[in-house]
């Protein structure tokens, strides 16, 4: 969707729609809005991490979340999951989402607040070429190992994001 039409809500410190503008409006001024991230895991607990596609605004080139994305205007969190989901992965089958987190709007997320969503599909996915460039599984260890050792590789939100979350998958089994 063109960045010049597209909606936004902008939110205050608590969450609560405070307005509306256009997410380059949103972007440039630094205001508060709102995303969602979904970390997919396949049968044998291996995350799968999507690299954003060099056209993106924000962070091309670097791996991010499996799958993520601002709400649109009015939307809900839930809404914009599964929207996203068909978006930039091809998932139109709906697959059972568990939301784990809310992060806070803060400059480590692009002042965004963000529910993280959990859900498990083996694929196949269909990228979204203008979002995606590539897509690959990976296992916790290996993905561990690449943050430490490269983490400008890797979106600065989902890094935050990873920080918060990465003892759930280290000390529960994800299936």
């Amino acid at each position: 969707m063109n960045g010049l039409l597209e909606l936004f809500d902008i939110v205050d410190a608590a969450d609560r729609v405070v307005g509306q503008k256009t997410r380059s409006w949103v972007h440039r001024h630094g205001l508060r809005h709102r995303a969602v991230h979904m970390l997919l895991f396949n049968a044998r607990g291996e995350i799968f991490l999507q690299k954003r596609s060099l056209s993106k605004d924000l962070n091309p080139g670097v791996w991010d979340s499996s799958c993520s994305g601002h709400l649109h205007a009015g939307e809900t969190y839930d809404q914009a999951a599964r929207r996203e989901l068909g978006e930039e992965l091809g998932l139109t089958k709906p697959i059972p989402l568990r939301p784990v987190c809310k992060l806070a709007a803060q400059p480590e997320t692009g002042n965004e607040f963000i529910w993280v969503y959990l859900g498990e599909s083996d694929g196949p996915f269909c990228l979204d070429p203008e979002e995606i460039s590539e897509g690959r599984f990976l296992r916790i260890p290996d993905l561990q190992k690449e943050i430490r050792v490269g983490p400008d590789r890797f979106s600065p939100v989902f890094v935050h994001l990873w920080s918060r979350l990465r003892h759930q998958f280290l000390l529960h089994d994800t299936r």
